[in-house]
């Protein structure tokens, strides 16, 4: 079977959502699949002063946090985070920051890696984001699974050809329809991540 771990950083539950569509169509698509969050710096007092961050911090406490074991692990990867002024969130940076003990040695060369993202706003950084997250792949070796235009569901959900981005509202809800757009890139990523496997 194909190793796919998923990496998501979420502070009030989007990105988790994107982890678990991708995790579906991966499980449906007979892939061994890791969901796992990335490890949250920010103190409990300032989750505490927003409650759609604590109410997911709390929800989700039990998904188990991404390790440099799972990394090793995977022969592909997704990441879904959170837009930062335009770049990924210092949790994501950190945890990227770490691997270079694995990247010493070799071993993030050839992972197949796909990315999306979220924002505020329509053109609130999510691509910046993702080209930012590419640009440490390059560094590491990777091969990127862009979904570029392979599927008219891409264009529903906003037509990004560097990975599903979406947009969540005031009350944090997504904006555009971007669960088969999700899916999508899933496969696809799991697809590529076959032939690198199989030669």
């Amino acid at each position: 079977m194909t190793n796919i771990a998923i990496f998501y950083y979420s502070s009030t539950g989007t990105n988790y959502q994107l982890s678990k569509w991708a995790e579906e169509a991966l499980q449906e698509s007979g892939a061994e699949v890791k969901v796992r969050k990335i490890k949250e710096l920010a103190p409990e007092e300032a989750i505490a002063q927003n409650p759609a961050w604590k109410k997911h911090y709390e929800e989700t406490k039990d998904v188990p946090e991404a390790s440099m074991d799972d990394l090793e692990w995977a022969d592909g990867i997704i990441f879904s985070v959170p837009t930062r002024f335009g770049n990924v969130p210092a949790q994501v940076k950190q945890f990227m920051d770490t691997a270079g003990g694995l990247w010493a040695q070799g071993k993030t060369v050839n992972k197949v890696v796909s990315a999306m993202s979220s924002a505020q706003n329509p053109h609130g950084g999510q691509e910046a984001t993702i080209l930012h997250l590419y640009t440490s792949m390059f560094h590491w070796g990777a091969i990127i699974a862009a979904p570029g235009y392979t599927n008219q569901e891409l264009f529903a959900a906003g037509g990004n050809p560097y990975g599903v981005s979406v947009t969540v509202d005031q009350d944090g809800n997504m904006v555009e329809n971007v669960e088969k757009a999700v899916k999508h890139q899933a496969r696809r990523t799991l697809e590529i991540t076959k032939k690198i496997v199989n030669g």
